[in-house]
């Protein structure tokens, strides 16, 4: 879910062209307030964004001083289909739930019920990282500022592409999930610490997750649209369909919203541009809910509304490899609580985006401007949302009108480039005459993970499938690469994260394990297969 992405990978992902229609919002809920001169073009800058990046359906809103100034939607809510994208269809927001999560443990710390320096042991006794020293250590402002030590997604595929574990068993698994850096020493996005946030939360307020964000977030907030997760959509709802390219660019709609009910915190949110503005409003209001004088009630205090707008995790600075994007490059960069900090021509800025099956996102807020803006899409494509946010960034500081289209029409032409390479060079050092050292009938069997669990190799026919126990869409074929390595082609093509397969062999010729890891670049760094130490498990000692 990126959910799982902090800068995704798959955003670049080719998604077909669709026709373009617009859908005011309702002139009620849209100050009249005028858009920046720069704008006057903004629909037929939409078009071009869909046209280049090939995205069914997007939703905008603006917000300005407090005011909505614009929430429109574009394109339709499902490919081959007339249902109109509207400011009320609901997208999975993904990882830009994280905020929604950081604000609830500034809200119980508001309350005495936590402190942001306690220790997570204080209040779950049975969290466990794979480091005892982290384990003792570990705040829960931690939870919240990626630098933890665990790596880039690690423990990803304990609730991606969807697993049957609960939000508990993810988070108590984590003690095996391997540390590949130092604690507090590096930024490396991460996901499951968000969902160990949600039990913290579930402990000290004595209430569901969902019951706290309704009860305490969304209903003061008016977010009447918003659902906790697809688990939660209603029959009726104006809900946008994910797309996503098969095998890379064979585009279709994914059949059905898959939900992360295991890890809401992290990313289970669904939303619409309606309601996300109203969700802006909020945090530029410093924690302020709408209304003057008496009538107005804060939602979180300013001391802790600041403190998630404070830079926890530095994140290096590095130039761009595509010189069209250049002047994006930030004078620095961070982590606050939920939220990434940056700066963009001289101004400070709050943003986060989200990944999801499908659906990718961008919320981005300009606090000394109180300007905000958030892009909801149903594809794979980040391309497209960071165009619309900057062209309506450079409206609201006075920059030069840049076709940021084409600048990332240009990184993703970069992308699949450097994609296609990287699968020239597997090829060329492919030794395709080679066969596997053993019977197909000796690499079937069980193998277990420390911290995932199971994974069955079966014969089928004359070849061999991989089965991953708790993740019903990771089944697939094996396809032998050479030598004692395959390729596992899932039989969700929709993934695309087929992965090579390397059986390791003692000099008895007995497998010892299987390493895995991604064949392509593009797969999405959820996949974190390359964490898996997979061994073979004894027939006496199947469960």
């Amino acid at each position: 879910m990126t959910l799982r992405l902090a800068a995704p990978l798959l955003a670049l992902l080719l998604v077909p062209a669709m026709p373009v229609t617009a859908q005011d919002a309702s002139p009620a809920s849209v100050a009249d307030t005028a858009l920046p001169a720069q704008l006057a073009d903004f629909d037929a800058y939409v078009a071009s964004a869909q046209k280049r990046f090939d995205v069914p359906g997007i939703a905008v809103a603006i917000v300005k001083d407090g005011h909505v100034v614009l929430e429109k939607g574009w394109g339709v809510r499902e490919q081959g289909k007339p249902a109109p994208v509207t400011a009320h269809t609901l997208f999975a927001i993904a990882s830009n739930t994280k905020a929604f999560t950081s604000m609830a443990i500034s809200m119980l710390a508001d309350e005495g019920k936590l402190s942001l320096d306690d220790r997570v042991i204080d209040h779950l006794p049975w969290f466990r990282m794979s480091d005892p020293y982290i384990t003792r250590e570990m705040r829960i402002r931690e939870l919240l500022a990626h630098r933890s030590g665990l790596g880039l997604g690690a423990g990803d595929l304990l609730y991606w592409p969807g697993t049957t574990y609960t939000g508990e068993e993810v988070a108590r698994r984590l003690k095996d999930v391997p540390i590949t850096g130092s604690f507090r020493g590096q930024y490396a996005y991460d996901n499951i610490l968000f969902g160990v946030a949600q039990q913290v939360i579930e402990k000290v307020s004595g209430q569901s997750f969902q019951a706290f964000l309704d009860s305490r977030i969304l209903g003061p907030l008016g977010m009447t649209e918003t659902r906790y997760n697809s688990d939660f959509l209603k029959p009726g709802d104006d809900v946008a369909i994910g797309h996503a390219a098969f095998d890379f660019k064979d585009v279709r709609p994914l059949a059905a919203p898959m939900t992360w009910s295991n890890v809401a915190g992290a990313g289970g949110i669904y939303s619409s541009v309606h309601d996300m503005a109203r969700w802006m409003q909020v945090n530029l209001a410093d924690g302020v809910i709408a209304g003057e004088g008496k009538d107005a009630k804060r939602l979180v205090s300013e001391a802790r509304h600041r403190g998630m707008w404070q830079l926890v995790t530095p994140i290096p600075v590095n130039p761009s490899k595509v010189p069209e994007l250049a002047p994006l490059t930030p004078n620095f960069s961070g982590y606050g609580e939920g939220w990434f900090l940056s700066d963009y021509r001289g101004h400070k800025l709050v943003w986060h985006t989200g990944g999801w099956p499908g659906m990718v996102s961008r919320v981005t807020m300009v606090p000394d401007l109180g300007v905000g803006v958030v892009v909801l899409t149903n594809a794979e494509m980040g391309g497209a949302f960071n165009a619309l946010t900057y062209r309506v960034l450079d409206a609201y500081t006075g920059a030069p009108k840049t076709d940021w289209v084409a600048a990332y029409g240009a990184a993703l032409d970069r992308q699949r480039g450097d994609a296609d390479a990287g699968w020239k060079k597997h090829l060329a050092q492919r030794d395709a005459a080679s066969k596997p050292s053993l019977p197909l009938a000796k690499y079937a069997g069980t193998y277990r993970d420390p911290w995932y669990g199971d994974v069955m190799i079966e014969r089928d026919g004359n070849g061999l499938r991989m089965r991953f126990a708790k993740t019903p869409e990771l089944t697939g074929r094996l396809e032998h690469w050479q030598h004692d390595s395959f390729i596992v082609r899932w039989d969700q093509r929709w993934l695309n994260a087929d992965a090579f397969v390397d059986f390791d062999l003692d000099h008895d010729g007995v497998i010892r394990g299987i390493r895995m890891e991604p064949v392509s670049p593009l797969t999405d760094f959820s996949f974190d297969f390359q964490d898996l130490r997979l061994a073979p498990v004894p027939e006496q000692k199947k469960p």
